[in-house]
């Protein structure tokens, strides 16, 4: 609690906390989301879980608003735009700055994969079926999808940056027609037409992080001519502009799912032809304008209320572990889950039924207090890593062979996390993790850190 305060105190008075704050409640939709959602049954004899939303047509709606992602994407290009343009002012290299800015990601990650992997190879070794290993791990390892389209747009940061410093608002416009175009390859074919919709749409969504950084923080140097009219630099931060996106966003969303062919629910439901997130759809992406209208709303009476010493405390709490928070919610429900099993009390009511509904409040108390031991052992990982230094100057040379070696960590980070990811949960791994895709992200995280370890010091 001293720590705490002690940041508090501490927080520059131009800090844009409301950014703080959206970070700190996307992460709890998503984790009492996924938690709340979860059905637990029994597959040949062994505990499963599934989502209950296609049992609940009704809460599709309610998706609009809990499904969260955008939110992460809007935050992580304000951030990222803030800290790489204070990286530069003090002397820093884009290099530098994707280098330090990879601890904060892969570190907690790390920690996570070498604890699932050692825990799947010892239970391997007592005996267990490395096939229902891989099951158990695949299911705590579905937050890592959502690591490898963040990771990726970090590492596009830089140039995507000075694509936004010239075209401001056009860039992510340009971005949603492209997202278009890929639906139309899932609609009338070829589906292969919307893979990249996976990287566009999250980048769509972090340019307009972009935006807002550069509305609530101008930045005033010289040779950065600012486009205006439509497709300015800046995010309007007005609440006129706030209900002009939440209006025409929820009205887009209407005709999109409602009146057109994409599916309701901005969350994978069992069953249906589309999924809105996977890849991010043209109605995610209205979805999204809608939420970032209704954040623009609340944003002026969210910042007077974090003035106060108690909410600001609590935010800065939950983002200290925040990756953290992520990465482990599900390992918990898997903890207890399996606990609860051993000992012969594992409920399973139907879904929807009232003893379904009674058992989401006691399921939700139990997780919480396993995720925060988790937190508890784990989250110093995240929460103690170093701020960067600025860095001196270095050769042409050496700055780009640190550049290439930079790139070729976030390549080994990024194949590894998506191998993991499209690795099918049948099949034996003795460590749950497919090796390729663990050799692959531990060789880009040892080389990252060991740049980040032998960087040049401040000059």
């Amino acid at each position: 609690m001293r720590r705490l305060r002690q940041l508090a105190q501490r927080t520059p008075p131009g800090r844009e906390r409301y950014i703080d704050l959206l970070r700190a409640l996307a992460i709890t939709m998503v984790v009492l989301g996924h938690w709340g959602v979860t059905v637990i049954g029994y597959d040949n004899g062994r505990p499963a879980g599934h989502s209950a939303l296609a049992d609940l047509r009704w809460a599709w709606p309610l998706t609009w608003v809990a499904q969260v992602m955008p939110v992460f994407f809007l935050v992580g290009g304000y951030a990222n735009a803030a800290s790489l343009t204070s990286r530069r002012r003090r002397g820093g290299s884009a290099t530098g700055w994707l280098v330090d800015r990879s601890a904060r990601l892969i570190r907690p990650t790390t920690v996570l994969l070498l604890v699932l992997a050692a825990g799947a190879g010892i239970a391997t070794l007592r005996g267990a079926d490395a096939a229902q290993v891989r099951e158990v791990i695949w299911f705590a390892t579905i937050p890592l999808w959502f690591l490898v389209a963040y990771v990726a747009v970090v590492a596009l940061t830089p140039p995507m940056y000075a694509l936004h410093r010239r075209f401001g608002l056009a860039v992510p416009v340009a971005l949603v027609a492209l997202v278009a175009l890929g639906d139309l390859g899932r609609l009338l074919g070829p589906a292969v037409l919307a893979d990249g919709n996976y990287l566009l749409g999250w980048l769509a969504v972090h340019q307009v992080g972009f935006a807002w950084y550069d509305a609530a923080r101008p930045d005033t140097r010289a040779g950065h001519a600012a486009p205006r009219g439509l497709f300015r630099r800046r995010l309007p931060l007005s609440g006129r502009a706030g209900a002009v996106l939440l209006g025409g966003g929820l009205v887009a969303l209407v005709l999109l799912t409602v009146a057109g062919p994409y599916p309701v629910a901005m969350l994978h439901v069992p069953g249906e032809r589309l999924d809105n997130a996977a890849p991010p759809s043209l109605a995610l992406m209205a979805a999204a304008a809608a939420q970032l209208g209704l954040i623009l709303l609340l944003r002026r009476p969210a910042g007077r209320w974090l003035r106060r010493s108690g909410p600001w405390q609590a935010v800065l709490a939950v983002n200290a572990v925040v990756l953290t928070l992520f990465l482990w919610h599900l390992t918990a429900a898997v903890l207890l889950v399996g606990l609860l099993d051993a000992l012969g009390v594992l409920p399973t009511p139907p879904v929807g039924s009232a003893a379904w509904w009674a058992w989401r409040v006691p399921w939700l108390l139990a997780l919480a207090a396993v995720l925060a031991v988790l937190v508890a052992v784990f989250g110093p990982v995240e929460a103690r890593t170093r701020r960067p230094a600025a860095t001196g100057p270095a050769g042409v040379g050496r700055r780009r062979l640190r550049a290439g070696l930079a790139l070729a960590g976030y390549a080994g980070v990024l194949a590894g996390l998506l191998l993991n990811s499209l690795t099918p949960k049948e099949g034996p791994e003795p460590l749950g993790l497919p090796a390729p895709a663990l050799v692959a992200y531990l060789a880009g995280a040892v080389l990252l850190r060991l740049l980040r370890s032998g960087r040049d010091r401040p000059g």
